[in-house]
C-alpha cells in the first residue's frame, strides 16, 4: 500500500511540473529562512551558557531613574565601592570582583601601539568567571600577573606559548610590567565579554591620590562588578534586601542647604550572565547586546514566511482539486475509504515537504558564512549532538508535512463519487475553496505588504539620523583621542600649537566630549526653591572648541581670557585647586536644555546668573557657577538617546578628545596630522576618526535590522508570487472555455487580461487593509525608541501597497497576456 501512494505520489508531481516546482522551491525557501533565524535566535538566547557554574555567576548593574526628567538609564557598570559593600552584607557571595579597563599602551622592542579589551581587576577574577585556560596557571593568585587570550598572545608575539613572558604596557603615565602566568582560549563571540587580556592589580595603589574620589564614590560608574554565588542563593530574596542594603552603605552629602544621596536615583540589580546579553540594562555595556523584542520579533516573521510557504501548498492543492476529483472517486469506487485517501495526501505532502527540506539544507549551508559575517556571530550548522539540528529538521518537515496536507486531504477525500463521475464533474470549480484561497493569499501579501513598510521606515529613519542637522558642523572634522593619556594631560596647549601649523587646519579644539562617545559626566545645581538639585552634564573643553565644533552660539559670549573663565585643575591635585575654584567660582556656557532644565524660557535670560554647582568633589564645597553665555544644543550622540543638558567648562587639562577642522582630501589631512602627532609623542599612538565614520558607525545596527527586513521581505514576495503564479496559472486552465467563449463573443485581449489580472488584484487590495494598521502599530512603537524620529506619514503605505499590487501584477500579467492571445478554436475544444 505504502509502494503504491509513494507511485501515485511522485506522478502526481511528474505530470504537474510546475505544481511540483512552486510547492517544493517555495516550501524550501520558507525552510531554509525558518532554519537560517531559528539558529540565529537560538544562538542569541545561549549567550554565555557556556561558561560553568554560569547559574551562580552574576552581575551588579546600577539602574538610575532620574526624577527631574522622568528619564531611565540602566547601566551594567556600577561602582569600585558596591563590590565590597555587597560582598560585606550577603553571605549568599562567595566571591566578588571589580573589572575596569584602561586600555594600555603596549611597548615592545620600543614600539608603541593601542591596545584592546584589557582589562584590570582587583581579584581572583577566573574563580569568579571561568574562563577557560590552555596553558599556565589556572587563577590570578597575586597582583602583575595578567592572562592572555591566544589570539593576543599570537598577535603580540607570534606564538601562543608566553607563559612566563613579561608584558610591557604604559597606563597613567607608567611604564609597568605584568607577567604572564597563563593563556586563555579565545572567549567565544556568544559572549558579553570581550577580553584580550585579564590583569590583576592593587586598584586604589593605580589610581593613586588623584583617583582617591573612585574609592569612595557611589555615583561614580566607571566598572564592573561580578559575583559567585554559593550554590542554591535565593537572588529573587537578595533583591529584596538591595533597598535596605542601599540605606545601610549610601552615606547622605550636603550639597550647600541640600540634603542629597547618591542612591535616591539609583537601584542595582543581580543579573545572572546569561541574561546581560538580553537583559533590560544595555547602558554602557562591555559589548552591545541584542533585546529579546528584536530576537521575537525575527522568529515570528520567520515562522510567517514559513507559514506563507505551507499557505502555497494548501492553495494549489485545493485548486488542483479539480482535476484530482476524478481520481478520488474512482479509489471510492473501487473500495478505498475516507481514512486512506486522507492518509495518501497526507504522504504525498510528506514527501513534498522531505523533497524541500534537502534543498532547503543546501540553502542554509550556501548562505550560513555570509549570514555569520553579516551578524558577526559564530554560526554553523551542526546535525549532531547537542547543538545539532537534525530532530528540529525532521520536525519541521513533519509538522510543514501535516499542516500543508491536512486541510486538501480532508477536502479531496470528501468527494463523492456519484456527484464527481456524472457530467464531466472533473473540470468543474470545486465548491467552497475559491473563498479559503483568496482568504489565504490575502493573508500571504499582508505580510509581504507589512515587511515592506517596516523595511521602508527602518531605512527612511536610518538616512534621517545620518543626516538630521546635530547642532555642530559635524562634516570635515578629523577626531582624536589620547589627551587624556598621563604622558599628555599637561602638554594639551603644545598639542594644539603643533596642530594649528598643520597644513589645511582650519580649527583645533579640545573636549570632554566628542563625536559618538559614550562618556557621562553628570553634577547637581541647586535651583532656588528646589529641594533636590538639578542633574546637568558637565565637561572640559578649550576656548577653539566653539569654532572647531562649529558650535551655533544663541546668547551671551563663548570664554576668552578672563581669570574667571579658568576652571582648570591640574592633574594629581591635592585637594588645593579644587578649594580655590570653590571659593572663587567659575564661568560656563550652557546648552539651550540646560537653560530650560535651569527654569530659563529665553536663554539670553539665563546670562549673568549664578548658581551653586558640585563640579568639585563634595568636601570642597559647592562651586558658585556663573552662566556667560548659550550655544544651541548639539547632539553628540546617537538619535536614540536624550540630547543631554550640557555645561561646558573652560580648562587647560581634563580633555579626551581633540576636534580639528580641516578643508582638503581626508586622507591627505589624516596622513599629516599623523606625522604632526607623532613628533609630539611616541608613548601615545595616533587615533584618529573622521566624524563622518563615528557617525557611519553609530548606526551600523539600524543598517543591518534594515537590511534584514530587506531580505525577510524579499523571501516574503518570492513565496507569495510563487503561489500566486501557480494559482493563476491553473485559474487560467480552468477558465479555457470561458475565455473561448467570450473571446467570440468580441472580447479583446486586453479585455481578457483585465479581468484576469483584476481576480489576483483584489486580494492584494484587501491585505493592505490588514497590513497598513499592523504595520504602523509595530513601526510607531519601534520609532518610539528614538529621541528625534521621522514622522510616520502614509508614504511607506502606500508604496509598500503600490509595489505589491506592480508586483503582483507582474507575476500574473504576463501569464494572462499568453492565455488571453490563444486561438478562441482551440479553447473551444478544450473540453
Amino acid at each position: 500500500m505504502w509502494r503504491n501512494y509513494l507511485t501515485v505520489g511522485i506522478r502526481a508531481l511528474a505530470k504537474n511540473k510546475v505544481y511540483a516546482f512552486i510547492n517544493i522551491f517555495g516550501l524550501a525557501i520558507g525552510m531554509a529562512a525558518c532554519l537560517l533565524i531559528l539558529l540565529f535566535v537560538r544562538y542569541e538566547m545561549n549567550y554565555d551558557r557556556w561558561l560553568p557554574n554560569s547559574e551562580n555567576i552574576y552581575q551588579l548593574q546600577s539602574w538610575y531613574h532620574w526624577r527631574d526628567t522622568g528619564e531611565d538609564q540602566r547601566l551594567q557598570l556600577t561602582t569600585y565601592t558596591s563590590a565590597a559593600a555587597i560582598r560585606k552584607d550577603f553571605p549568599q557571595v562567595a566571591n566578588a570582583a571589580y573589572l575596569f579597563t584602561n586600555n594600555p599602551v603596549f611597548v615592545k622592542e620600543g614600539q608603541t601601539s593601542y591596545t584592546e579589551n584589557y582589562w584590570f581587576t582587583d581579584g581572583d577574577f577566573l574563580d569568579i568567571v571561568p574562563f577557560p585556560v590552555v596553558r599556565g596557571a589556572r587563577r590570578l593568585t597575586a597582583n602583575g600577573q595578567a592572562f592572555i587570550t591566544q589570539a593576543e598572545a599570537v598577535k603580540r608575539y607570534g606564538a601562543e606559548d608566553v607563559v612566563g613572558k613579561t608584558m610591557s604596557v604604559i597606563t597613567r603615565g607608567k611604564h609597568v610590567d605584568y607577567r604572564i602566568v597563563g593563556v586563555l582560549k579565545d572567549i567565544p563571540k556568544s559572549s558579553h565579554f570581550k577580553v584580550n587580556a585579564l590583569i590583576r592589580m592593587d586598584i586604589p595603589a593605580y589610581w593613586g591620590p588623584e583617583g582617591r574620589q573612585q574609592l569612595t564614590c557611589w555615583g561614580c560608574q566607571n566598572g564592573f562588578v561580578y559575583l559567585r554565588l554559593k550554590p542554591g542563593s535565593d537572588v529573587k530574596a537578595m533583591e529584596a534586601m538591595l533597598p535596605a542594603w542601599e540605606k545601610r552603605n549610601i552615606p547622605d552629602v550636603m550639597q550647600g542647604d541640600l540634603r542629597t544621596n547618591q542612591g535616591d536615583e539609583q537601584d542595582w540589580h543581580f543579573v545572572n550572565v546569561r541574561d546581560v546579553h538580553l537583559g533590560a540594562g544595555q547602558d554602557g555595556a562591555m559589548t552591545p547586546g541584542n533585546d529579546r523584542r528584536t530576537i521575537a520579533t525575527f522568529a515570528i516573521i520567520a515562522l510567517l514566511i514559513l507559514g506563507m510557504a505551507v499557505v502555497n501548498f494548501t492553495n494549489l492543492a485545493t485548486a488542483r482539486a479539480s482535476q484530482r476529483a476524478r481520481e478520488v472517486a474512482l479509489r471510492k469506487v473501487l473500495g478505498a475509504n475516507r481514512r486512506q485517501l486522507i492518509v495518501q495526501f497526507i504522504g504525498e505532502s510528506l514527501l513534498i515537504a522531505a523533497l524541500a527540506m534537502l534543498i532547503a539544507l543546501a540553502m542554509v549551508e550556501l548562505s550560513m558564512p555570509f549570514l555569520a559575517n553579516f551578524l558577526n556571530a559564530d554560526l554553523a550548522v551542526v546535525y549532531l549532538g547537542s547543538g545539532g539540528i537534525a530532530l528540529p529538521v525532521i520536525a519541521l518537515v513533519l509538522v510543514v508535512g501535516v499542516l500543508g496536507g491536512l486541510y486538501p486531504a480532508f477536502f479531496l477525500s470528501r468527494f463523492q463519487p456519484a456527484t464527481v463521475l456524472k457530467a464531466n464533474k472533473s473540470s468543474a470549480e470545486t465548491s467552497g475553496s475559491g473563498r479559503l484561497r483568496n482568504v489565504l493569499v490575502v493573508g500571504q501579501f499582508a505580510v509581504s505588504i507589512g515587511l515592506i513598510i517596516c523595511t521602508a521606515v527602518v531605512y527612511l529613519q536610518t538616512v534621517y539620523a545620518r543626516t538630521v542637522d546635530p547642532g555642530f558642523k559635524r562634516e570635515n572634522i578629523v577626531q582624536m583621542e589620547g589627551l587624556s593619556r598621563a604622558q599628555l594631560i599637561d602638554k594639551g596647549d603644545m598639542i594644539v600649537e603643533q596642530m594649528k601649523r598643520v597644513p589645511g587646519i582650519e580649527a583645533v579644539g579640545r573636549s570632554g566630549i566628542g563625536v559618538g562617545t559614550d562618556n557621562n559626566s553628570s553634577n547637581g545645581w541647586n535651583l532656588p526653591g528646589r529641594s533636590e538639585p538639578v542633574s546637568i552634564d558637565s565637561y572640559n573643553v578649550d576656548r577653539g572648541f566653539l569654532e572647531a565644533m562649529g558650535l551655533k552660539l544663541v546668547a551671551g559670549r563663548w570664554f576668552d581670557d578672563r581669570a574667571m573663565d579658568d576652571s582648570t585643575i591640574p592633574y594629581g591635585d591635592d585637594g588645593t585647586a579644587e578649594t580655590a575654584l570653590a571659593r572663587r567660582g567659575v564661568n560656563v556656557v550652557i546648552n539651550q536644555l540646560a537653560a530650560k532644565r535651569l527654569g530659563f524660557a529665553d536663554p539670553a535670560q539665563a546670562i549673568g546668573k549664578t548658581f551653586k554647582a558640585s563640579l568639585v568633589q563634595s568636601e570642597y564645597g559647592l562651586v558658585p557657577t556663573t552662566i556667560v553665555g548659550v550655544v544651541a544644543d548639539a547632539r553628540f550622540r546617537s538619535v536614540r538617546l536624550p540630547l543631554d543638558p550640557i555645561a561646558f567648562q573652560n580648562a587647560h587639562q581634563g580633555h579626551q578628545f581633540l576636534v580639528v577642522r580641516y578643508h582638503g582630501n581626508p586622507a591627505d589631512m589624516r596622513g599629516r596630522l599623523e606625522r604632526a602627532w607623532r613628533g609630539i609623542t611616541s608613548d601615545v599612538p595616533f587615533d584618529a576618526k573622521l566624524s563622518e565614520d563615528v557617525i557611519q558607525e553609530l548606526y551600523e545596527a539600524d543598517d543591518a535590522r534594515a537590511k534584514t527586513f530587506a531580505g525577510f521581505a524579499i523571501l516574503s514576495i518570492i513565496v507569495g508570487c510563487l503561489g500566486l503564479f501557480g494559482l493563476a496559472a491553473f485559474t487560467a486552465e480552468r477558465r479555457t472555455k470561458e475565455i473561448g467563449i467570450r473571446k467570440v463573443l468580441g472580447a479583446r485581449t486586453p479585455d481578457i487580461v483585465r479581468l484576469l489580472v483584476w481576480q489576483f488584484s483584489r486580494p492584494v487590495l484587501v491585505a493592505n487593509l490588514i497590513a497598513w494598521p499592523i504595520a504602523w502599530w509595530v513601526m510607531r512603537d519601534w520609532l518610539n525608541s528614538f529621541d528625534t524620529r521621522i514622522a510616520l506619514g502614509p508614504t511607506p503605505f502606500l508604496a509598500a501597497g503600490l509595489l505589491a499590487l506592480v508586483i503582483a501584477i507582474g507575476t500574473i500579467g504576463a501569464h494572462a497576456f499568453r492565455v488571453a492571445r490563444a486561438n478562441p478554436i482551440h479553447a473551444l475544444r478544450y473540453e
